[in-house]
């Protein structure tokens, strides 16, 4: 068996264990600070993994073991890249204790002394860093059930509660994984193509890794589409309401649902206003709306009940201004907002993203709108790659885009014919330059390289739609 599997599977296998290797050197002798050997052994991975998929595509149960076995190697490991999980353990030890984590900031407890509120209270802090700690927690109420957990089963311990949080992400991935082959057959995709995302590097880094729950997210969107594409839209809605209470972006795929709902899927016509005539249309539409507007009741119903044991008259206020921060504060890895940014420097003198950052959400809503009603989204498909490009635009206007915040376009790519997701998840990796061994200084040179990369690869996706098909199925096979 192992000869016949060496035989035929030669070339996958030997670039498994050169990631192997390549694996263990990131999680267990690099630094943050050293961007010439992060990038480097980036570099190796992602060649590696590109090739694994492409050798190896006509045997899925050997891609899925490299997939768990290359994830395994983090289990042992403190994060390298990111802070975030210090904040994670810090609210689900609050949550074992019956406090409500919405309510207080790390900062008020340490600045009070009250370092016996959690264990390890001084090291959580410092670890989370000042920033983190002095603002009130944006994670909804399913990652918040996450972390208690791992505060119910680790004890004081932190890589214990580390390793559940590692535990839960590996499953959310593998679930991914086997949920996104049966939605690629539905679709009458290849299935191989889950591995895009599931063998990426930038996936087994960010969320094995570095402990960022999009994975567990992203589960619950790929079950609701399953779901839906199964005609069981009561169940798709409850999954697509708990991916919305691990982490708020769903509730943008909200509105791009509409059509799909309103034809119930129909293929037949190119234009959601047009090709019937409008009394046809009329009572299609009248037909189907009561559907549309149970989803999303049940929708919200389900995520008001995942927060109802959090609900007090200080809640939305602590919650609402931490995530207003994202808009009016913080800057990371940006492309539009730069150049608006700059901009504003050169004709007014200051940075302008107290006026700018509220005005981009307002721009979404627009897009939203705009590809809601106007683009044909009538196959479930086609709904997908709405999602695609709406969650894209977002990310193009948002003032921080964190590398981890790219697993979403990347995986609704391989549901479709778009691949310029995966080339961001290679270029993305440049924004780790920002943290040098001298502290945060962000290289405006290099995050361009890494948007007008993307950019321009998606422009050839656009207006070469058969060039893109030919290297599609030679290469990674659209």
């Amino acid at each position: 068996m192992i000869e016949r599997l060496w035989k035929y599977q030669k070339t996958p296998i030997a670039l498994a264990i050169v990631s192997l290797v390549t694996y263990y050197l990131f999680a267990f002798q690099l630094e943050r600070a050293n961007t010439a050997l992060l990038l480097s052994l980036y570099s190796i991975l992602f060649a590696c993994f590109y090739f694994i998929v492409s050798k190896g595509k006509n045997d899925f149960s050997l891609l899925l073991v490299f997939a768990v076995a290359l994830r395994l190697i983090f289990i042992p490991v403190i994060p390298n890249l990111s802070q975030d999980f210090y904040r994670f353990i810090w609210d689900g030890r609050m949550f074992t204790q019956g406090l409500n984590p919405y309510l207080t900031t790390p900062q008020s407890y340490i600045e009070a002394g009250n370092l016996q509120i959690v264990a390890q209270a001084r090291q959580l802090y410092e670890g989370m860093g000042a920033l983190n700690g002095s603002h009130f927690t944006n994670y909804p109420p399913v990652n918040q059930l996450i972390f208690a957990i791992a505060g119910l089963f680790s004890g004081n311990s932190i890589i214990g509660a580390a390793i559940v949080f590692r535990t839960t992400i590996i499953l959310a991935d593998v679930g991914i994984i086997i949920y996104g082959k049966k939605l690629l057959q539905k679709l009458g995709l290849p299935i191989h193509n889950i591995f895009w995302y599931g063998l990426n590097p930038f996936i087994i880094i960010e969320m094995t890794g570095n402990l960022h729950f999009e994975s567990v997210m992203l589960f619950f969107v790929v079950l609701s589409l399953y779901l839906l594409a199964q005609g069981k839209w009561i169940l798709s809605a409850v999954m697509i309401a708990l991916s919305i209470s691990t982490k708020l972006l769903p509730l943008l795929f909200l509105p791009l649902f509409m059509q799909y709902f309103l034809t119930r899927g129909d293929r037949k016509t190119t234009h959601f206003r047009s090709s019937y005539p409008w009394k046809v249309r009329f009572r299609e539409i009248t037909k189907n709306l009561p559907r549309l507007v149970y989803f999303y009741l049940i929708v919200i119903g389900v995520v008001i009940l995942t927060f109802l044991p959090f609900l007090t008259n200080e809640f939305a206020e602590n919650f609402g201004a931490s995530i207003a921060l994202w808009f009016k504060k913080f800057e990371f890895n940006a492309s539009v907002y730069y150049i608006i940014r700059y901009i504003g420097y050169q004709t007014i003198g200051w940075n302008i993203i107290g006026d700018v950052g509220p005005l981009l959400p307002k721009i979404v809503l627009g897009f939203l709108i705009v590809m809601a009603f106007f683009r044909n989204n009538r196959s479930l498909q086609a709904t997908i790659t709405a999602i695609l490009i709406s969650i894209s635009f977002y990310f193009l206007m948002s003032t921080t885009v964190h590398p981890w915040y790219v697993a979403t376009p990347l995986l609704l790519c391989v549901f479709t014919r778009y691949r310029f997701p995966l080339v961001w998840s290679a270029t993305v990796m440049l924004s780790y330059a920002a943290y040098g061994a001298n502290g945060f200084n962000e290289n405006l040179w290099l995050v361009a390289i890494e948007y007008i990369i993307v950019i321009v690869f998606f422009i050839w996706e656009v207006y070469r739609p058969s060039k893109v098909t030919i290297v599609a199925k030679t290469a990674i096979e659209s």
